[in-house]
């Protein structure tokens, strides 16, 4: 039975609104608010006093603690903070408590108005499976649910998907019957870590499906609004990625079939305000509803962008009472999305932390972000630095802009997924709108290689360090020129993706240095910020930015594309030694699990998983090195690990 909430306050004017959130999302609604004329509250927990939200609000307050449990999830203190700073109204944003019926009856209770749909909405929607019941009464197409206790090989391959939540949290594929039992532990325990319910089901895995969605918009006099589709099909470990509004090549019909199935899905429910209504469209062209977000979705700026709307804003207009036109305004062109990400995609996705030094998109795109030059990213919360939207007359030149904005974007600092998201928005399938859940998988190796150009880079690099600061001694200002032949001057640097470090070559000479090993290229002009060369004949120009707090330097290619280098010492560190077999941690997190009856002693096979480390909202499997016996264990479940602590080691067997 459901659950009657507490009654609303009655429909008036907003003054002050409380975004109970952080990062992108809060900075969006709180610019969005003040718009409108609100005074805004910021909260934040402590990692977060200084963060880009909290400096964007009228008044902040501090939820003592860091991690997400203690702060952001805190219903009670986000309520206590709203009432202390005068607020009259809570906007949820996405992720945290944006889906907490319990929270939204709670700020109700306490006379706030919740920019939000009723709870009972939520609630209806809140569990896949009663979600999925009530779109079946509905009429809303679904996939078949499979019972794993009877699921045969010709059930295959399965889809199994945590009941609550989100995020791709608790999902796994199975190809596999017989690592059906185990894959069901593992999503339970990572759905009972992630939402604090372990209800995982299972159903069909459509292979090549397109994730397609509709933005609905309700307010409380009966009129939804379906407003458009969005394709988000390029997606990482379930999690999306690149999004783009309309989803291009659809029939009319199969357009209007998913409009009117998101429009029956609100009115289920009595829907209010801003929802998604999400779909499977297999190759053939059949819908099947996947679940409904109640709440903004990450990637409603495209649908924005294409439709002149101000959505946070019309979800604060229907919060006060105010009904919506009886008809949407008339799309206008195409709108494609990037998340941008700290995160390394060659290295499984690891996410990074760390102080971003610059972050600087240029050209006619959108950036939303809840980042700019000088902050921290830390371990605590999810990597989006920011996303990057562009609206042009047709997709292909707003797949053109963004691709470009993004090749130019100088980002210091921290690795990041901007090469990936370059390349993936270049690569023939995606121009051709060939796209599907799988094209990650498919296309994952040759979108994460190293850039065609990184030996330039390194080249440019080295040869930005030739130059002497200002003040230097004459020998160094000279350049280090002699009037007898002299040795080749070396350098070394690491680029991401690639699997063997650039050695760069160079004789000092009284034009000034002279590159070897580089035939038809020629230094043409030389600073410490900026190198221009002469490449077979074309120009080219380098801008280059060394960071003294870290060995990194960082090139920027005039025409397109970026690098982050690591320069290598000469010689190696005898003391930057560790036991062969050693298992580091990649990153700060926390150990969520280990693998059953692992423990000194036992026998592991290269490539097993023999731990978890949940950072950044994403669970990493720690794996055997190699083939052999556990020698020492030094994490348990609930251990806070630094990068580069010590977490296993294997001992690698070794044959006569």
């Amino acid at each position: 039975m459901t659950q009657t909430s507490p009654a609303a306050p009655p429909p008036a004017p907003l003054t002050s609104l409380l975004v109970a959130n952080r990062g992108e999302i809060a900075v969006r609604v709180l610019r969005s608010a003040r718009a409108l004329g609100l005074d805004t509250v910021a909260v934040h927990s402590d990692p977060d006093a200084d963060a880009l939200h909290v400096r964007e609000a009228d008044a902040a307050v501090r939820l003592p603690g860091a991690a997400s449990a203690e702060t952001y999830l805190r219903g009670d203190l986000i309520i206590e903070a709203a009432l202390a700073a005068g607020a009259d109204a809570v906007h949820p944003g996405y992720g945290f408590l944006s889906e907490s019926p319990e929270f939204a009856r709670a700020v109700r209770a306490a006379g706030l108005v919740w920019v939000g749909p009723p709870p009972e909405a939520i609630e209806a929607m809140a569990s896949k499976t009663r979600a999925k019941e009530l779109m079946r009464a509905a009429g809303v197409p679904l996939l078949d649910p499979v019972d794993p206790a009877t699921a045969t090989e010709a059930d295959l391959p399965l889809l199994l998907k945590a009941a609550a939540g989100g995020g791709g949290r608790g999902m796994r594929v199975v190809r596999d019957l017989d690592a059906l039992k185990d894959e069901l532990e593992a999503a339970a325990a990572e759905a009972r870590s992630a939402f604090g319910d372990g209800e995982v089901f299972a159903e069909p895995y459509v292979e090549r499906g397109r994730h397609v969605e509709v933005q609905v918009l309700a307010d409380a006099h009966g009129t939804v609004w379906a407003l458009g589709t969005r394709d988000c099909s390029l997606q990482r470990r379930h999690q999306k990625v690149i999004e783009e509004a309309p989803a291009p090549g659809l029939p009319a019909a199969l357009r209007t079939a998913l409009h009117e199935a998101a429009v029956a899905a609100a009115r289920a429910v009595s829907y209010r305000g801003a929802g998604t209504v999400e779909f499977l469209v297999t190759a053939d062209g059949r819908p099947y509803f996947l679940e409904m977000n109640t709440r903004l979705q990450v990637e409603h700026p495209v649908t924005e962008e294409v439709f002149g709307l101000d959505l946070v804003a019309l979800q604060l207009r229907i919060a006060e009472g105010t009904p919506l036109p009886a008809d949407p305004p008339t799309p206008t062109g195409h709108a494609v999305e990037a998340r941008l990400y700290a995160e390394d995609p060659a290295q499984d996705w690891r996410p990074q932390t760390g102080v971003l030094h610059t972050l600087d998109v240029p050209g006619p795109v959108r950036v939303d972000s809840g980042f700019v030059a000088g902050d921290t990213v830390a371990v605590h919360y999810d990597p989006l630095l920011a996303k990057v939207i562009a609206h042009a007359p047709t997709r292909a030149e707003a797949v053109r802009a963004l691709a470009r904005a993004l090749s130019r974007a100088r980002i210091h600092g921290l690795t990041t997924n901007r090469d990936l998201l370059v390349r993936s928005l270049r690569h023939p399938d995606f121009a051709a709108a060939r796209v599907d859940t799988g094209f990650y998988d498919r296309h994952l190796a040759t979108l994460t290689g190293p850039a065609p150009d990184a030996g330039l880079a390194a080249l440019a690099a080295a040869l930005a360090e030739t130059v002497p600061a200002p003040g230097a001694a004459l020998a160094a200002r000279l350049g280090g020129w002699r009037n007898l032949p002299s040795q080749p001057q070396t350098r070394s640097y690491r680029a991401a993706g690639a699997d063997t470090p650039y050695e760069v070559r160079y004789r000092h000479t009284r034009q000034g240095p002279l590159p070897e090993d580089h035939p038809g290229v020629r230094v043409l002009a030389l600073a410490a910020d900026r190198v221009e060369l002469e490449v077979d004949g074309v120009q080219r120009v380098f801008h280059v930015k060394h960071k003294s707090n870290k060995a990194e330097v960082y090139v920027d290619a005039a025409g397109g594309g970026a690098h982050t280098l690591t320069p290598l010492p000469r010689f190696t560190d005898p003391q930057d030694r560790s036991e062969p077999g050693s298992l580091l941690a990649p990153m700060p997190g926390t150990v969520v699990r280990v693998a059953e009856g692992l423990a000194p002693g036992a026998a592991v096979t290269a490539g097993q998983p023999l731990l978890w480390l949940e950072a950044m909202k994403m669970e990493h499997r720690i794996l055997a090195p190699a083939s052999g016996t556990l020698t020492a264990l030094h994490a348990a479940p609930g251990h806070q690990v630094e990068v580069g602590a010590l977490l296993a080691v294997v001992q690698e067997e070794t044959h006569p």
